[in-house]
Formats: structure tokens, C-alpha cells, sequence
């Protein structure tokens, strides 16, 4: 039996396995910034990882926030994940982890616990985990702001880095995403009696309306190209008086870096339609888009190694959602993503895992880091200095 289909028939009999730990990492909740449930979730991945690659965890904690690494000395390849979630404390009673028939689902299944299971599966697998290193953030879903420098520097010193968020519904790796900015801008005006005297006030909801209408004009007018969004809004202080402030929060999304900055440039021009109401506009650019061309080569890999497993053959997606192989690829290294489950509904009610496919793509996973891991071609980087 040649490697790649030993590497399946392994994983198919690990597949209860896998679903009794998707079970206890899914109820073990770690909402964004709630620090006790991202500890306890920290704990448990921190002996799941050690157990695996056999060397000690290494919790690195920035701002409060324990992120969890396993560094290689001579790292070829970065297997990268997060597992924070975007569901409040709580969820997790109302919509608890279940199973029917070969489909999951709970909070955060598919974005990206169920990925993370794959992962430490797919690294008991694996005949040599000495040039691989792991790295587990906790705060993704929030931009990765305390966990972008650790990314980027694991990164640099890698040959390829390997992304364990979810593959498409269909199954397809992800080449390419997107990158993101986020902004808020918040506007000021003059309160006043709204029934008295409006017309001595500065309407601050009235300004920021007209905002929303500017910021709608800035994207494309096709769904798959640059999306801006204005999301988050409040204003006011109570219903008998004129709005002093107003806040909106805004999306930016674009396939391309120059699309990104025509945006920031714009965003940060604009100018107030009333007279007296200013604007202040903080954020920016929170990550570049991630090109295909890095990804390609890493796909050759994982077409060969699929269709040694007798897999359906694998095509690279372009994914409008960022993920942190926007910040890996951006440096110059070689990025692949979409190596996670097979599902969909990501930060929705009914979120998903097919739990048939974890299996496949854990195997091939296992593969990929198998192969990667002796290529010397990937340039593996040392350092002398491991945290």
C-alpha cells in the first residue's frame, strides 16, 4: 500500500475519534476577548499539540490573549489556524454541538474547530513532525491584532505555510482571498430640543445617512468585485433630542492591493454634507490581499497527493472572506488555504462540517505536510533564537 492511501485508511478509523474531539472543543466555548473560555480552550489544544509533536507548547500571551506555539528549529512548514470563534458565551446552550447522520453542526464547527481536529489528527499521522511547526491564535475573528507580528514572524521562517480554515461547501482548496480594511467614522454635530428648537442643532444621525449613501457609491457594482459596507451604527441619545454624535462602521473588501488603497484614499476624504458637522475617521487597511501565484505550486502538490487518495479532484477557489494566509502571503511565502473541513455557514446559526469528509482531508493534509516537509526546494529558514 503506497503512502497516501495508508494515510486514509488511518484516518477513516480515527473518524469517531474525531468527532468525540470536534464534540469537546466545539462545547468548549472561546468567544472573542472572553479570556476564561479562551483559556480552558487554550489548555485543551495546548495537550492535544504536545501530545502529537511530542515537544512542549509554547503560550505566548500578548495584551491578555494566549495564543499557542510549537515552534521547529529547522520549520519547513507553518500549519496555521485560530480558535477563537464569533458566538457570544452562551451560544453554546441554545445551539448545542450536534450530530445527524454524517453531518455536524454547534458554534464555531466549521470556522474552525473541526479544522484544528483535522490538524492534530493529520499530525499524529505524520511519519516526521520536526521541521513542522503549528501555530493556534485567539483572536482572528477580531483582526488578529495582538497575534498579527507572532504570524508574520513564524511566516518568515518557514517554507510554506499551510492555512487549516475551511475549504469551500464543495470542497475546494482557496488560492486566493480577498483582502480587508475596517474602519469607523464617526461624525459630530450640536444637540438640540428635537421638538422645540431642531433647527438649532447639527443633526449627527442626518450626516451620517449621508454617509452611508457616499460610502455605497465607493464599491463595485457587481457582487464579486470591491464591497464597501457600511455595518455597525449608533447615534443619539434619547428620542426628544437632536443627535451630537453618530458612529458607523465600515467593511472594505477587494481582490486587489491598489483597489484597497483607491478606497482608504477615498474614505479618508470624505467630507461632511451639513454645514457645522465634522467627521473623524479612524482604521485602515487591516490586510493585503492573497495572491494566487504563491499558491499555485502548493496546489500541484495537493492535486498529486488527492489523486493518489482517489479523491475528487481539487480545484483552487477564490474566497472573497480574509483569513490569516492574507498576512503569510503578503510576506512572499508560499500560502495554501482551505485545508480545514468540508462545510459551510460559517458564523451562521445553521454552520456545518460534513463529517464524511474529514477523513479524505485529513489524509491528505497529512500528505501534504509528509511532502513538503523533504522538499528542499521550499527553502526552510533557521533561526537561532526559539521562543
Amino acid at each position: 500500500m503506497d503512502r497516501p492511501r495508508f494515510l486514509l485508511d488511518a484516518a477513516q478509523r480515527l473518524r469517531a475519534d474525531m468527532v468525540d474531539r470536534l464534540s469537546t472543543l466545539v462545547s468548549r466555548e472561546s468567544a472573542p476577548g472572553s479570556l476564561p473560555q479562551l483559556e480552558s480552550c487554550a489548555d485543551l489544544l495546548a495537550d492535544w499539540g504536545q501530545e502529537v509533536l511530542g515537544r512542549p507548547t509554547h503560550r505566548v500571551v500578548i495584551d491578555g490573549l494566549p495564543h499557542l506555539l510549537w515552534p521547529a528549529t529547522d520549520q519547513r512548514v507553518l500549519l496555521l489556524g485560530h480558535f477563537d470563534t464569533v458566538f457570544p458565551v452562551g451560544t453554546i446552550r441554545a445551539r448545542p454541538f450536534d450530530v445527524r447522520g454524517d453531518v455536524a453542526t454547534g458554534p464555531g464547527v466549521c470556522d474552525m474547530k473541526a479544522g484544528i481536529v483535522q490538524m492534530v489528527t493529520a499530525l499524529g499521522l505524520v511519519e516526521d513532525t520536526s521541521t513542522v511547526g503549528v501555530l493556534l491564535t485567539c483572536d482572528e475573528e477580531t483582526g488578529s491584532g495582538t497575534s498579527r507580528d507572532l504570524i508574520e514572524r513564524e511566516a518568515r521562517r518557514s517554507g510554506a505555510v499551510l492555512v487549516c480554515e475551511a475549504a469551500t461547501p464543495d470542497g475546494q482548496l482557496k488560492v486566493a482571498r480577498k483582502g480587508g480594511s475596517v474602519y469607523r467614522v464617526t461624525v459630530s454635530g450640536r444637540a438640540a430640543h428635537a421638538g422645540v428648537e431642531p433647527q438649532r442643532g447639527v443633526n449627527a444621525t442626518v450626516e451620517v445617512a449621508h454617509q452611508v449613501l457616499t460610502l455605497g457609491r465607493l464599491g463595485a457594482a457587481d457582487s464579486d468585485g470591491t464591497s464597501v459596507t457600511p455595518t455597525v451604527l449608533s447615534a443619539g441619545t434619547t428620542t426628544n433630542t437632536v443627535p451630537e454624535r453618530a458612529s458607523l462602521a465600515v467593511d472594505v473588501r477587494a481582490w486587489t492591493r491598489d483597489e484597497l488603497e483607491r478606497v482608504d484614499h477615498a474614505i479618508r476624504g470624505l467630507v461632511p454634507f451639513l454645514p457645522e458637522a465634522t467627521l473623524a475617521v479612524h482604521g485602515g487597511i487591516n490586510r493585503y490581499p492573497m495572491s494566487a501565484e504563491l499558491a499555485r505550486p502548493l496546489l500541484e502538490v495537493a492535486q498529486s497527493i488527492a489523486r493518489r487518495l482517489g479523491i475528487p479532484r481539487l480545484t483552487g477557489a477564490y474566497a472573497a472572506g480574509a483569513s490569516d494566509g492574507n498576512f503569510t502571503a503578503a510576506l512572499g511565502v508560499p500560502t495554501l488555504d482551505g485545508l480545514g473541513a468540508v462545510g459551510g455557514g460559517a458564523h451562521a446559526a445553521d454552520e456545518y462540517v460534513c463529517l464524511d469528509r474529514m477523513p479524505e482531508r485529513t489524509a491528505l493534509l497529512a500528505g501534504l505536510v509528509d511532502a513538503l516537509s523533504t522538499m528542499e526546494r521550499l527553502g526552510p529558514r533557521r533561526v537561532d533564537d526559539i521562543p
